[in-house]
């Protein structure tokens, strides 16, 4: 297929269940846990566990309706606010924070949190942490001025981004652009964690071929500190996944923080 036919994340017609199906489920033929579930999760507990990033406010920008990686997160900021870029996508999380019928169920991934953590018997506790520090879910516009139109977002002591920019940019130049949007969110010192995927081109979602921009670990840190940040850590693990739904080569994980 022709990459200029793949459909875009954030303008065509996303099915944000479908996606976490595919992607995050614990379904027997959900091939992508190592990559995409458990990577993240141990990543992230060890960057939180050495204690230098906390405070008040997280700001949270990633794909689809995905909260599992805020898991680790909600131990260490008294308020989370997740920004999406569709209605689709803030109606699947809400349902699942306010514990509405059909809701995706996440047992799976906030027991692979607690389990990694050495706190098995913790499930139910982490799950309505996480959900209570939750305190708003804003759509946003990464081609606005201000991404959230008409309300004006604190500076955040933490940026969290998960496979979005992989998902909405198409040139170099627009993921430059959006990282340092990001930076704009940040208090000076702040940090940012970046989760994304290394050459790759498509995502499938519903059949249909979604775009992902392509580039590599080395383009990845030129642009983390073209938009102003210091690189503390970067981890890039290769696919495990067998599978066609997509096609990339490696999962990167960035931490990096705002120069002052």
């Amino acid at each position: 297929m022709d990459s200029s036919t793949y459909k875009l994340y954030h303008k065509d017609c996303f099915d944000s269940r479908e996606h976490l199906d595919a992607y995050f489920s614990d379904k027997d033929d959900m091939v992508f846990g190592e990559d995409l579930l458990l990577f993240p999760t141990e990543q992230l507990r060890k960057t939180f566990a050495l204690g230098h990033i906390k405070g008040e406010i997280l700001i949270d920008l990633s794909i689809g309706s995905i909260p599992h990686h805020l898991y680790s997160s909600c131990e260490f900021f008294k308020d989370i606010i997740v920004l999406k870029a569709s209605d689709r996508c803030i109606m699947e999380l809400k349902r699942w924070v306010n514990a509405h019928t059909g809701a995706f169920d996440w047992s799976h991934a906030a027991k692979l949190h607690v389990d990694t953590e050495g706190n098995s018997d913790e499930l139910q506790e982490k799950n309505e942490k996480l959900k209570s520090a939750i305190h708003q879910i804003v759509k946003c516009d990464l081609e606005k001025p201000n991404i959230t139109g008409l309300i004006v977002l604190p500076p955040a002591d933490c940026v969290i981004s998960a496979w979005l920019l992989d998902a909405v940019c198409k040139e170099k130049e627009d993921y430059i652009r959006y990282l340092s949007k990001l930076c704009g969110l940040l208090k000076p010192g702040g940090h940012l964690i970046l989760i994304g995927v290394v050459d790759a081109t498509f995502f499938t979602n519903k059949k249909d071929r979604f775009h992902i921009f392509n580039y590599d670990e080395r383009f990845a840190r030129e642009a983390v500190e073209g938009a102003g940040f210091v690189i503390d850590c970067c981890q890039v693990k290769e696919r495990i996944a067998v599978s066609d739904l997509t096609n990339y080569k490696g999962i990167i994980f960035i931490v990096a923080h705002k120069g002052l």
